[in-house]
């Protein structure tokens, strides 16, 4: 495949499927002293790829987590199974490329309205319980992220019972 951009027509006329050298620039962007909001497609990116984060973080990225992440992804941003595939697996690149998590996800939280924050808490719980097992690890993860996004641990605590509830 040559290098350059796959662009793929998403609701909103974003763009799916990033190729490796442009992750350089959008973390570029993503970690500016003063981030612009994020595109439609960026922020989608950007969070899928702290999905995909806090499921690596207790080392076993199970297939029910990949699963659970692609549903997620498909739901919340109206994609079909192979954009939504594509998003994750373009997600899946920039997390091993992004900086540590308090970077990363503090340049989220500047570039993500806080209302967009409280429902990507819920998102990742989905992925904490989606192999059935919560680790340590995931939990410390999750109290992180939860603070570095301006949310307090029991707004977390009420998207996780919301998660568990069903």
């Amino acid at each position: 495949m040559a290098a350059g951009p796959r662009s793929e027509a998403i609701g909103g006329g974003g763009r799916l499927g990033y190729e490796q050298g442009m992750f350089a620039d959008f973390l570029t962007r993503l970690l500016a002293p003063a981030p612009e909001p994020l595109p439609d497609a960026d922020a989608r990116l950007a969070l899928s790829a702290l999905m995909v984060r806090l499921a690596r973080s207790d080392g076993d990225y199970a297939p029910e987590e990949r699963a659970r992440i692609t549903a997620i992804i498909a739901g919340r941003y109206a994609l079909d199974p192979a954009q939504a595939e594509a998003l994750r697996r373009d997600a899946e690149v920039l997390e091993t490329e992004a900086p540590d998590t308090v970077r990363f996800t503090r340049a989220i939280k500047d570039a993500v309205p806080h209302e967009a924050r409280a429902a990507v808490i819920e998102s990742l719980w989905q992925v904490v319980l989606a192999d059935g097992t919560r680790d340590a690890h995931e939990d410390s993860l999750m109290r992180l992220v939860t603070n570095l996004l301006g949310l307090t641990d029991q707004e977390s605590a009420r998207a996780r019972q919301r998660v568990e509830r069903g």
